[in-house]
């Protein structure tokens, strides 16, 4: 079954069925993956590195959460 005819069938059910779907898929997509962690874990090493090089400057923590109003 394709994923069009999947949707056309999630549409057709009850708001609680489908709220136990979104759910349920929401939950498959932060579980934990090793790829994705060592992927982040070089591009965090990349970025110290270059930082600590002086090929990047640092942004102060007071900038990086300034509500613009």
């Amino acid at each position: 079954m394709d994923s069009k005819k999947i949707l056309e069938q999630i549409l057709k059910l009850k708001p609680n069925d489908k709220f136990m779907i979104v759910e349920g898929i929401l939950k498959s997509l932060d579980e934990p993956n090793s790829v994705i962690d060592d992927i982040w874990s070089e591009e965090a090493e990349k970025r110290l590195k270059a930082y600590r090089k002086g090929k990047h400057a640092g942004i102060p923590m007071e900038e990086v959460f300034k509500e613009d109003k």
